[in-house]
Order: structure tokens, then sequence, then C-alpha cells
């Protein structure tokens, strides 16, 4: 049985895509989707990312309010993880009409000629 695909609406996009539209939120947010499933603390990605705690926070805040993080807590500490989920409805909304509605496999660098 296929899995049914999860939708993001246009206000949620426009949401996540605001909160990536920021340097230092961008650069948490690839660290948390590096972290993959165990995520980070607050404290690991501050000083993996050379910014100010209270910064961060902010950050992270944002971060969750658009649905692309999550935190939970973890005896005196709060882990941080990247809403696969939703990042992955966030691209394929943002892909839904590529290649003129054709099937395409886009590589994810070979496509980037600015990377």
């Amino acid at each position: 049985m296929k899995a049914k695909r999860q939708v993001i609406d246009e206000g949620a996009a426009v949401k996540a895509l605001a909160a990536l539209a920021q340097a230092q939120r961008l650069r948490a947010f690839r660290a948390l989707v590096a972290a993959g499933p165990l995520g980070m603390t607050p404290g690991a990605m501050a000083e993996l990312l050379g910014i100010a705690p209270s910064a961060l926070s902010f950050h992270l805040k944002e971060l969750t309010h658009a649905g692309l993080a999550s935190s939970e807590p973890r005896g005196r500490n709060l882990i941080y993880r990247a809403s696969f989920d939703q990042m992955n409805c966030l691209l394929a909304y943002l892909t839904e009409h590529c290649c003129q509605g054709a099937a395409c496999e886009v590589s994810h660098r070979a496509a980037c000629v600015t990377c």
C-alpha cells in the first residue's frame, strides 16, 4: 500500500521559507539536519555555529514556530531536531510542477550551478 503524501499549503510554505530566509537560522537548520534524528542541544549548536545562546534561542523558536524543528526535554536539556517530514513537504511543494509535470530526478548538486 502506498503511503499518503503529506501536503503543505501555501501559507505554511511561506512561513517555512521566511524562517529560513535569515543566515543564522539557515545555518541552525542545516546543523539540525546534519545531526539527524538524534538532534542537538542548544549549547552544542551554539558552540558549533559560534552563535550567542540568546540569539540561538530566538532562531530556534522561529524554526519551531514554522514547523521546521521540534524540541523535547531530556533531563536538564532540550533536544532540538529538524522536522524532516515538514522539510520534505516543503521540498515537494516547491518541486510539485517541475519538469512540466513529467517524472524527473533532479540530482541535489548537479542541478545547482552556484554550489
